[in-house]
């Protein structure tokens, strides 16, 4: 009962968009409707309002952070421990890919699994970062970047030793982040991905 408490509590709380959100709170256009239409940070970046989307951001990568804390200073430190920590991972993830707010339209997920990761590890979620920021710096493509990040992340977690339903959770949110930049794909082999800035999209 505990663990359905936690996880539902952990979906509703991914399900919040602070996309939408900031778009309101700043007058801006629903995000779904321009530029790549996904509700998240970098297509609210492309209104023009940096705040926005800084805002959106933080906001997004916090939802996953203080799911996953939550659950981690609160659940009982038993055998099922890291089971309920994976499974609020997921679920506060999937709350915000697929949200019950936005009719199971949501973002991609970048920046709620980068808080996730944060939660789960310091050092897993800094060297995901880490790796985000190096390909971005250089390439300037987001997506590029939060495709490396998340190949990365279940690597890192088995090297730091997490635990191993913490490392199928990052491989599962690795997974489906990859599913959600299919079209971001598409645009990279075909060079027309937009750049981190660009208002308009490939």
């Amino acid at each position: 009962m505990l663990t359905i408490v936690f996880v539902l509590a952990a979906y509703l709380l991914g399900s919040v968009s602070f996309a939408m959100l900031m778009s309101k709170a700043f007058g801006l256009a629903d995000p779904r409707t321009y530029g790549s239409g996904n509700p998240g940070a970098t297509n609210v970046l492309r209104s023009g309002k940096k705040a926005a989307a800084v805002l959106t951001l933080l906001g997004d990568a916090a939802k996953g952070w203080l799911a996953v804390a939550l659950a981690r200073w609160f659940a009982p430190q038993d055998e099922n421990y890291p089971v309920l920590v994976a499974l609020v991972a997921l679920a506060v993830f999937l709350g915000h890919v697929f949200p019950v707010f936005l009719r199971f339209k949501g973002g991609k997920g970048v920046a709620t699994a980068l808080g996730v990761l944060l939660a789960l590890s310091g050092w897993l979620g800094l060297a995901a970062l880490a790796t985000w920021l190096l390909m971005a710096l250089a390439f300037r493509w987001s997506s590029l970047a939060a495709l490396t990040a998340a190949t990365g992340a279940p690597i890192y977690a088995m090297v730091l030793g997490l635990p191993r339903e913490w490392v199928l959770a990052a491989g599962i949110m690795s997974l489906l982040l990859i599913w959600r930049h299919k079209k971001n794909i598409q645009n990279l082999l075909a060079g027309t991905e937009a750049k981190i800035g660009q208002s308009k999209v490939g």
